[in-house]
Order: C-alpha cells, then sequence, then structure tokens
C-alpha cells in the first residue's frame, strides 16, 4: 500500500442555536475518528443556518473574530490535538467593523494553527446574497501542509472556478477541500428537484480532481432551510462525495440526512499521476495564458 490518509466529511443540517450546532459537530468530529478519520472538514458556516438567502444587517452579529485568542479556535484546536486529526472549519469572520469574510480554518493534528484561506469568489444571486455579507478573500490560495497531508482549501463558489484549483495544485495541495452550502430554491429554478445543477456541481469538481491530478473532496449541508424573513427557501442538497485524481466518486453522501463520510485515499497516486501525466504542469503553455488576467476577451 501507499501512504493511505483516512479524509472524513461532516454533512449535517443546522439550527438556530449556535451553540447546539457546535456541539453536534463535535459530537461528529469524534464520530469520524472513531470511524479512522485523520482529516475531518465541515460544511460551509457550520455553527448556523445559511443566513445569506435575505439581505439583514442584524445578522452580521453571527460573525466572530478568528484568532488564537477567540473561543472558537481554541475549542477548535483543543479538539484537534485531543483526537489527533486536522480540522478544517468553515466560519463566519468579522475582521473589522464594516468588514466580514466567509474563511476556513486549519488546524493541525497536534492543535496548531495553521492559518485561514478566506473565499475569493463571492456569489450574488436569489437565496445567495454574499455580496452582502463578505469582502472577497485576500490571502490568495494557500496550502496548508499538515502532519498528514498537503491540503488546500477553496468555498463553496470557488468551486466552479478552475483557476482556483489549479493554484492550489501548484503549491502542492494533494487534497482540495471545499466546504459548502448548495442547494436549490425551488421558486427560482426550471428543474423542480435541482438534479440538473446537482449533476453540474458533481462533474465540475471531478474535473478538477481530473486536471490537478489530486483528491478533492466536498462537504455539503443537507436539509430544508428557511430564511428568517420572507418566503425563501433552500433545500441543500447533501451529496458530500470524495473523488480521486482519475475523478472517480469513491463515497458519497445522502441527499436528505446528517452523515459522517470517512474513506482513505491513497496519497502516492497524486505523485505517480503528477509525474505520468503531461498535462497537470509539464505541458502547460502559461506563455499563451495572458488574457485569463483579463475580465473578458472583446
Amino acid at each position: 500500500m501507499g501512504n493511505i490518509v483516512n479524509v472524513g466529511l461532516i454533512q449535517m443540517s443546522c439550527s438556530d442555536n449556535l451553540e447546539q450546532n457546535f456541539d453536534k459537530t463535535v459530537g461528529y468530529f469524534e464520530q469520524a475518528v472513531s470511524q479512522g478519520a485523520q482529516i475531518v472538514c465541515t460544511q460551509e458556516l457550520f455553527k448556523s443556518r445559511y443566513f445569506c438567502q435575505v439581505v439583514d444587517n442584524s445578522l452580521f452579529g453571527l460573525a466572530e473574530e478568528i484568532n488564537e485568542q477567540t473561543a472558537t479556535l481554541q475549542r477548535l484546536q483543543t479538539l484537534a490535538a485531543d483526537l489527533k486529526i486536522v480540522i478544517i472549519a468553515s466560519l463566519f469572520e468579522k475582521r473589522a467593523t464594516g468588514l466580514y469574510h466567509n474563511t476556513a480554518v486549519v488546524i493541525d493534528a497536534d492543535g496548531s494553527y495553521l492559518g485561514k484561506y478566506r473565499k475569493n469568489h463571492i456569489p450574488d444571486d436569489p437565496g445567495y446574497y454574499e455580496k452582502y455579507y463578505f469582502t472577497p478573500g485576500d490571502l490568495g490560495y494557500p496550502v496548508f501542509r499538515t502532519r498528514y497531508a498537503d491540503v488546500g482549501v477553496l468555498i463553496c463558489w470557488d468551486q466552479w472556478f478552475p483557476e482556483a484549483a489549479r493554484l492550489v495544485a501548484m503549491q502542492g495541495a494533494e487534497i482540495i477541500f471545499i466546504p459548502t452550502a448548495i442547494g436549490y430554491t425551488p421558486s427560482v429554478t426550471s428543474n423542480v428537484d435541482g438534479s440538473d445543477y446537482n449533476e453540474a456541481w458533481l462533474t465540475v469538481q471531478q474535473g478538477h480532481a481530473v486536471a490537478n491530478a489530486c483528491y478533492l473532496a466536498a462537504v455539503n449541508r443537507v436539509g430544508v432551510e428557511k430564511a428568517a424573513i420572507g418566503d425563501s427557501v433552500i433545500n441543500f442538497w447533501g451529496n458530500s462525495f470524495i473523488t480521486n485524481p482519475y475523478g472517480q466518486v469513491l463515497k458519497k453522501a445522502s441527499t436528505e440526512t446528517d452523515e459522517i463520510l470517512v474513506y482513505p485515499v491513497d496519497l502516492s497516486l497524486v505523485e505517480e499521476l503528477r509525474d505520468g501525466l503531461p498535462f497537470p504542469f509539464r505541458d502547460r503553455r502559461v506563455d499563451t495564458y495572458g488574457d485569463l488576467t483579463s475580465l473578458y476577451s472583446d
């Protein structure tokens, strides 16, 4: 066997009670470890319901500072050290009054805080009014060298952009983790069960894994969430999954229920394919890609 690492994803529904959601997630971390997980990732904004369905100034009160003096990070660090796992957790970051980010933190298996990634691509669609809440990230696309693997982190809307996946792969990411909150809103979709969009979501991420010869793990929330005000409803479709560098889905969670997904991945396959395939890096024609830095080629 090669370099085997057990990847864990926590797919769950959320209530309006932040502390209950946090406690529930901690319990799922412990269950994931009991199944052998070594790197465990939450869904996007795991401490709350998906509040971006509406524009409401009061919801900035859900945000918190992220540093090693804050209670949330300290609790996650203690948990990582006690369980000897790498934790990737998605939080609503208050950087300053009037400046907020959609942020994922990475904590190593000894409890040390490795850093954060701030979501770069911010959507503004019916039911997903994230531009009101989040400033685009300014930390680039970092890769975190953890005890078990070199990991890159993207967040939800980032998953549609091949440039983002390429940039973390170019820095050596063996696994790309993508905390997500995605589903369908019956009032704004022509496909009544959201299956077409779901299939596109799965396919594009499988393509990232193939194009960059790496593993990819996407973790989504699940359940029906009604906005705090108004009539907006999102049916989060779950389907958290892990795909290998061939784009083959190794394991996928259900569409309707909480689930802890744990699966072993062989990191030696990443090195084997990056050495053996010409397209991830060797045959790239970077001298022809200048237009990628333009918004559009007229």
